[in-house]
């Protein structure tokens, strides 16, 4: 890694990595990080997503939190002196399992891996390198590599910069939260922690992120550095209700939608759409409408009508989209 350190110039050091004080030293000249994993009931997969972290090349400090929501910890990852394992005693729900994390974190930089995805080789020293370079940077994010039934379908964002209009715009599904990377002292002190309000923690990442893009525009890398796994097990897989609720919250906590038709078309086409997954074909109607008064072309809308007369199968759309390595 060539880049500045974050806060220094100090380049690497020239020491032998057989030689303890060296590899010391050339670990101190970059930031820590701590990674945050909320995981449930996911044993072998929080196992590989931990590998994943531990393995990364990069020469300055790495540890984990690995925090369990509404299940039953495994201490014993625990005997590795890098992992930390501890119950969420917060609010149930990503939000609360992550807050944890975060607060119990001790690292310069903090990020977030969901326990059923995998950092790519290079991951970490890419990031950290973008961020100081960045200079007033605060939020490193990257591409994916989705994973759905076997198939890999590589999504990246090719820009280097994300203003908060942009997110308003498009919710960027490249920009997922295993591949948040943030300095630790603008997460407690500008951007703040998880929103825990937010009706079973669905979109908490969307929200965090036009947080986030309100501290300052976010850094991203377009390489996928990251395996997210897209399957049946997912936390919000077909949980359409949640998923209609948490979406209107949204529009709620953001006016700023209304200053972005196509954005605020988009979530009310989402919430269309899961209306009609749940089998509430006029609510459905009513917000396939709404979603259509703001932008025509929204795909959503006519999604969700399809699926409210009952022409198209939800769980269909979505496979189909998947693998694609896309969503609704």
């Amino acid at each position: 890694m060539t880049e500045p350190v974050l806060d220094g110039d100090a380049g690497a050091t020239n020491g032998s990595a057989a030689d303890p004080d060296a590899v010391t030293e050339q670990a101190g000249e970059y930031p820590s990080v701590t990674a945050v994993v909320p995981t449930r009931d996911r044993p072998e997969l929080l196992r590989k997503a931990l590998d994943a972290i531990l393995g990364q090349d990069y020469p300055g400090r790495v540890d984990v939190v690995v925090v369990y929501d509404q299940s039953e910890p495994d201490r014993s990852l625990a005997d590795d002196p890098r992992v930390t394992v501890l119950v969420n005693q917060r609010t149930p729900g990503l939000a609360g399992n992550r807050n944890t994390g975060i607060l119990a974190a001790t690292g310069d930089l903090v990020a977030f891996c969901d326990d059923d995805d995998e950092w790519l080789p290079g991951k970490l020293a890419a990031q950290v390198a973008a961020l100081a370079a960045a200079g007033d940077g605060a939020f490193v994010s990257c591409g994916i590599r989705v994973d759905y039934d076997g198939r890999q379908v590589d999504r990246v964002l090719p820009v280097d910069r994300v203003p908060l209009a942009a997110l308003l715009r498009d919710r960027h599904t490249e920009l997922h939260p295993s591949t948040f990377l943030i300095r630790r002292d603008a997460l407690l002190d500008g951007i703040g922690l998880v929103d825990e309000e937010i009706p079973g923690s669905y979109a908490e990442d969307y929200e965090f992120l036009l947080r986030a893009a309100r501290h300052a525009p976010l850094v991203n890398l377009a390489q996928p550095y990251v395996t997210v796994r897209w399957h049946k097990q997912s936390y919000f897989a077909q949980r359409w209700e949640t998923i209609s609720v948490a979406l209107q919250w949204l529009l709620g906590r953001y006016p700023e939608f209304a200053t972005v038709p196509a954005g605020e078309a988009r979530v009310s086409g989402q919430i269309a759409f899961a209306q009609a997954a749940l089998g509430n074909r006029g609510e459905a109607v009513r917000w396939a409408r709404r979603t259509l008064s703001r932008n025509p072309r929204e795909p959503r809308a006519y999604l969700a009508l399809a699926v409210a007369s009952r022409a198209v199968d939800p769980d269909r759309v979505l496979r189909t989209l998947h693998k694609r390595g896309r969503g609704i």
